[in-house]
Parts: structure tokens; C-alpha cells; sequence
């Protein structure tokens, strides 16, 4: 895996690979390089600091971020919570449609108690040192067939879902045709016309060309994704304890600079998809109220699979 490297070698020097899976101009990869910048800039050779901003440049998987990281290859990297919860049921809870109503709540349940309750829980599970959560933010369905206002304009879609039981059964009970599959298969098939539909942030649609391909575009919000930012914990507990306490502070900082980068490149996103002849459809009140009506089974389900007390982990509403 070709790597770019920054920074003096030295054979005694910490070696600290970073790596994702977007182009170096994402606000991911920037942050990436934030964390690097600032680590780099406190211990000189004492570090040596690698990227490798796109592993699915490189033959790999989106997913397999995860892999890379638990075996060490990678020693940091950032992947959609979703991916983990076939590993750690808990993190379905973040995956419940229409959880958070906005980003300020929604932060403030992952910078509290409900993230670090969830970092306990993949922690116990998965080799990482979680430090923080990155935002991948509120998901927005497009689609290469029609406006969709309501439920019922879903009907037989078939729509790429992230690998999560919760979201699958989300869709299907919005009435669409939900296909759980990693995002290298979803563009391939978004390009060939075999896909009707997927979800994501607009930034995410962008950066991947899929209003290239997809007409119509419609501000759902149904789901806020969260991205931990996970450490091969081997490696960082190898570290002097000033370097561990560095990567700590550097990962808060990059978090506050990644959301910031996400509101920003919201607004141009949504402004690309305008630029490129695309239809934006914003739900009314009464049009966004059928898509929670509609998936309100799965909300009474959750109640009894992850009970009340993590209900209780979230944050009231802020206006």
C-alpha cells in the first residue's frame, strides 16, 4: 500500500500510519492530516507520520478500514459506526432513524455519556483505543427514478443500505428494497444503472459522483451516522505516555475541525447538486412526519431490544 509520508525516518521513530477512505480533499482526510500536523509539530523525528488517504485506491474494501486497523497495518483510521454492529449490537442504537433532532443534541450524545458507553462496548470487543467520533452527519436519500415526498414514493426501490440490521429493516418498512452492501459495490452499481437509489450525506454523494447518476435528491434526515476514530490499541499502548496524551488531545481538536469542515461542505455539496441539474426535494412538516409515522415499529422494537436505560444516555433536544 503506497503510503505519503511526512517528516524525518528515523529506524527509533513512532510509527504512526493514518488512513481512510476518501480523496485527500475530504474533510476526513484533512482532519487526518490535522492530527498529524500537530503531533509532528510537538515531537519532530521523535514521530513518523504516514497517510494513506483512500484504501479503496489501493484494492481494499471500504470496510476493510476495520481490518487494516485491528491488525495493525493501519494505526489509526475512521469508519462508519454501522459497519461494527454486526460486532457490537449497541452500536445499532445510533442507527435508530430519526433519533437525534439535530446536530447539537446529536454531538452532545456522542461527546457523552451515550459515546462513551459505546466506546466501553466496542472496546471490549474489537482491539481498539476509540478516541473520538468524527461526524458523518444527517443521511439524505437520492435516487435515479423519481421525486420522493412521502413514504410511498419508495415502493420496490432498491436502495444500498450501510451493513446494519436496523437500517436495513428501516427501509424496508419505508417500503423500498434494502440491499446491505460496502460503498465500493454501491458506486459500481450506481454507475451501471443496477441501483435505484442510496443514502447519504450530500457531502458523501458528491465525493463519490453520485449525482452524476441520480436525478433526484430528497433531505430525509432520517439517519445521523457517527465515525469512530479507532487505534490499533496494541501500538498505542506501546507508546511513551506523553505521545498517547498528545494523539488524545490532537484527536479532540481534530473532532471540533472535522464537524466544523462538515457544515461547510454540506452547503457546497447541496450547492453542486443544484449546479448539476438535480432536483432537491425538502420535506414538509406533514411529509416528514409520514416517514417517522412509517417506521415507528422499529422504534417500539428498539425500546425492548436495547431497553430504556440507553434511551435515558440521550441528551434533551436543543432548540
Amino acid at each position: 500500500m503506497r503510503a505519503e509520508k511526512t517528516g524525518a525516518f528515523m529506524s527509533k521513530a513512532i510509527q504512526i500510519k493514518m488512513g481512510g477512505y476518501g480523496p485527500a480533499s475530504t474533510g476526513f482526510s484533512k482532519s487526518l492530516k490535522f492530527i498529524g500536523d500537530k503531533l509532528q509539530a510537538q515531537f519532530g523525528d521523535r514521530v513518523a507520520i504516514d497517510y494513506v488517504w483512500n484504501i479503496m485506491d489501493h484494492g481494499y474494501k471500504a470496510e476493510e478500514i476495520l481490518t487494516l486497523v485491528e491488525k495493525g497495518e493501519i494505526t489509526l483510521g475512521y469508519q462508519s459506526s454501522s459497519y461494527l454492529t454486526d460486532r457490537v449490537p449497541e452500536l445499532g442504537f445510533v442507527d435508530l432513524p430519526f433519533l437525534f433532532a439535530n446536530n447539537a443534541q446529536a454531538r452532545a450524545a456522542m461527546d457523552g455519556a451515550l459515546g462513551a458507553y459505546l466506546v466501553r462496548k466496542v472496546e471490549e470487543r474489537v482491539n481498539y483505543r476509540i478516541l473520538g467520533w468524527f461526524e458523518n452527519g444527517f443521511r439524505h436519500i437520492s435516487n435515479k427514478l423519481r421525486p420522493i415526498h412521502v413514504p410511498d414514493d419508495m415502493k420496490g426501490m432498491k436502495i444500498r443500505v450501510l451493513p446494519s440490521e436496523i437500517q436495513r429493516r428501516t427501509f424496508e418498512l419505508l417500503g423500498a428494497v434494502a440491499m446491505r452492501m460496502d460503498l465500493t459495490e454501491a458506486i459500481a452499481m450506481i454507475k451501471a444503472g443496477t441501483l435505484d437509489a442510496q443514502e447519504n450525506p450530500l457531502a458523501n454523494t458528491v465525493t463519490y459522483g453520485v449525482h452524476n447518476f441520480h436525478k433526484f435528491h430528497t433531505l430525509t434526515s432520517h439517519f445521523y451516522i457517527s465515525r469512530p476514530i479507532f487505534l490499533h490499541r496494541p501500538a498505542f499502548e506501546s507508546w511513551p505516555k506523553d505521545v498517547q496524551e498528545a494523539m488524545r488531545k490532537a484527536v479532540t481538536e481534530a473532532v471540533a475541525f472535522q464537524r466544523k469542515l462538515a457544515v461547510e461542505e454540506h452547503e457546497t455539496s447541496r450547492k453542486a447538486i443544484a449546479d448539476a441539474g438535480c432536483e432537491i426535494v425538502e420535506l414538509t412538516a406533514t411529509e416528514h412526519d409520514a416517514f417517522v409515522a412509517a417506521v415507528q415499529p422499529l422504534l417500539t422494537d428498539a425500546r425492548r431490544m436495547y431497553g430504556e436505560e440507553m434511551f435515558k444516555l440521550l441528551p434533551k433536544p436543543s432548540p
